[in-house]
């Protein structure tokens, strides 16, 4: 039987490698978008890591905050290894500072990317899946774009718009066979996360009541969860998990 195939943007950081690692445990073809900076040596190092641990990914490179990169990024992907069957929009970056001294590059720069690249991948995709009668969707958004963050206007406004776009899209083609849901992670241990300085994770972490971070597969068994052909009457939800910091 043919594999399903998954893309997963952002797919070398620290939550898209735990999510690519779990779809491939649940015996899905998983090809990771990426752009680092356009940093191509970065993403082979990621590969070779990966196969070094067991685990093997195709890598494709694309812009995802601009259109027409997004549709020769899925055409690259289709041609090679066959149409995409799960897709997880998992790319972002975070521009931080105040909205009184936030300047125009960093709100476009973090909308562009945290928001528009869902509109950009995912436009060049839906089709294929309506055609198909199966799509599995899943958008990884955060806890503050739940909640708000200080110093975090455009990152909020952009994770919080992600799940909007998982409520309307979902109504639009739940009776395709597709799925379309979000995911929100709290405070994840990624390599960039714990190398904050120390009393500033102690007060994060203070702050979350099961008492510690969360690990990236947390996040990626939900991912896979969502994804599974069973999973066909779930949809348009957001899942938290964030360790009960947030609750509503």
């Amino acid at each position: 039987m043919k594999k399903r195939i998954a893309l997963v943007t952002g797919g070398t950081g620290g939550i898209g490698t735990a999510i690519c690692r779990q779809l491939a445990n649940e015996e899905v073809q998983v090809i990771a978008g990426f752009s680092h900076g356009g940093d191509n040596a970065y993403a082979l190092k990621w590969q070779t890591d990966q196969k070094n641990a067991g685990f093997t990914f195709e890598l494709v490179k694309g812009n995802v905050s601009d259109f027409n990169a997004c549709a020769a990024m899925i055409d690259e992907v289709e041609t090679k290894y066959g149409p995409v069957d799960i897709l997880v929009n998992n790319a972002g970056i975070a521009r931080d500072s105040t909205l009184r001294k936030m300047q125009v590059e960093q709100w476009n720069e973090v909308i562009h990317i945290n928001l528009d690249s869902v509109f950009n991948v995912t436009r060049h995709v839906i089709n294929g899946m309506i055609d198909r009668n199966f799509g599995r969707i899943i958008n990884i958004s955060s806890i503050n774009g739940q909640k708000g963050q200080f110093g975090q206007t455009n990152y909020s406004a952009a994770k919080a718009g992600m799940h909007g776009f998982t409520k309307a899209l979902a109504q639009e083609v739940a009776s395709k066979g597709i799925t379309v849901n979000t995911v929100s992670p709290g405070y994840v241990a990624t390599e960039m996360v714990k190398k904050m300085p120390e009393n500033v994770l102690e007060k994060i972490i203070a702050q979350i009541p099961v008492g510690r971070l969360a690990e990236p597969a947390e996040i990626a068994r939900v991912v896979a969860f969502l994804a599974a052909k069973e999973q066909g009457f779930i949809t348009g939800a957001d899942f938290a998990i964030n360790g009960g910091q947030h609750m509503y």
